[in-house]
């Protein structure tokens, strides 16, 4: 048989569905972001698909779904894409304590794990005409009422959800009655703080650091162990308050795809972490890099479970 009448026939073999179909370099992806556009989830989305095209794939299209800690947004991607090998997810840390929290229909184990990407630790922030001053202030709230502080941030089960219950916890305020708003997206959480709807908002630094640098946003605490490179902001630790916590995102699969399906994925996300697109996006937005595959990645995801599940547990949220 000569080679180009080979070449056609696996061509027609694959579509005709009698091989395996493998995510290629040249195809078109579709990437699934389970939050609003504006926040945190989206910006990562749209960072990696620029890097992706950036290192050889056609074309990437966006799908925004948000609600739920990501819930929503996976359950259709769980239903939506079965065996689809060029489908990703956006995911992460909020998602996990998400599903903790509101024990959704649809879990990760449902879907196909690729790769951890970045991480980052939360900032507080309170609006620029607010009363309050310092993290000082709003813990004397707190402990006089802890209802009198309206929290805002992420979906119920986020990682700045988290880290107000165990502030309280720490001050010896009752976690169980923080007054936490939780909002769709990152751009409706800026939208309430930069409003003045809520009395302090928690998000990744990078969520908010153009609202910092113009004066509309003041920054009054992080939850790393140190402070973070080239930001002026005092840790949650230095305050006196034990709490550090930080999140970290990366991306899933769809479900039914097989061990080269998923390798390919993978390969190609590994592919684009290493592109230009990519080390400006992790410049710009201050994440730290933070890359994990394989069976890595399918044991951090089930210890990061287990540890945000009794973290939760601990400060009175389950």
């Amino acid at each position: 048989m000569r080679r180009d009448t080979f070449l056609r026939s696996l061509a027609a073999l694959a579509a005709a569905g009698a091989l395996p179909l493998t995510a290629r370099a040249e195809a078109n992806l579709k990437m699934m972001i389970p939050a609003n556009p504006g926040g945190g989830w989206d910006s990562t989305g749209r960072a990696l698909g620029r890097a992706l095209q950036e290192s050889g794939v056609s074309s990437v299209n966006y799908e925004n779904k948000g609600g739920a800690a990501g819930a929503i947004g996976l359950a259709q991607f769980a239903n939506g894409s079965k065996n689809d090998p060029n489908a990703l997810m956006v995911m992460g840390a909020v998602m996990l304590g998400g599903i903790i929290t509101g024990k959704p229909p649809v879990s990760l184990s449902q879907v196909t794990p690729i790769a951890r990407l970045t991480s980052e630790y939360n900032v507080f922030v309170l609006p620029a005409g607010s009363p309050f001053k310092t993290m000082a202030d709003v813990i004397e709230a707190l402990k006089k009422d802890p209802g009198s502080v309206k929290w805002g941030g992420g979906s119920r089960g986020s990682t700045e959800h988290i880290a107000a219950a165990m502030i309280a916890r720490e001050v010896g305020a009752d976690p169980s009655k923080i007054n936490y708003v939780a909002f769709r997206g990152g751009g409706e959480a800026v939208a309430a703080i930069l409003g003045g709807n809520v009395t302090i908002g928690g998000s990744g630094y990078s969520e908010f650091a153009e609202y910092i640098a113009a004066g509309k946003m003041r920054a009054i605490g992080v939850t790393s162990e140190k402070r973070l490179k080239g930001i002026d902001v005092p840790t949650l630790k230095e305050q006196g308050i034990n709490v550090v916590i930080g999140n970290w995102r990366g991306v899933y699969g769809a479900s039914g795809i097989t061990p080269a399906q998923r390798k390919a994925l993978t390969d190609m996300v590994t592919k684009a972490t290493k592109t230009k697109a990519w080390a400006e996006a992790l410049e710009k937005n201050g994440w730290t890099p933070a890359f994990m595959a394989g069976p890595e990645f399918d044991a951090f995801v089930d210890n990061e479970f287990a540890s945000l599940r009794a973290v939760m547990a601990k400060s009175g949220m389950i």
